[in-house]
């Protein structure tokens, strides 16, 4: 198991497990759809990049109930210029 899931501490940050794995889950798909990893890979799996990604602060769940789409991904203002793209693009 990932460590960080170990602790409160991430689920406290997150606002909650629902909010916490709702982040983990559209994160996991852009990856797998080709999406640059915000961190270094350094052969770990989507998932634990994920769970990196959210532990340095990369990224957080952004809920604007006035929008359309429910969730979307937050970036670190440092991150802005590292949008996830596709490699291929």
């Amino acid at each position: 198991m990932i460590e960080a899931l170990k602790s409160d501490e991430i689920v406290d940050r997150m606002g909650g497990r629902f909010k916490l794995c709702v982040l983990i889950q559209r994160r996991l798909v852009q990856l797998m759809d080709g999406a640059r990893p915000l961190v270094e890979r350094e052969g770990r799996s989507d998932l634990e990049l994920v769970i990196e990604e959210i532990v340095q602060g990369k990224i957080a769940y952004d809920f604007d109930p006035a929008s359309e789409e429910e969730v979307k991904i937050a970036l670190a203002p440092e991150m802005h210029d590292r949008i996830a793209k596709p490699l291929d693009a």
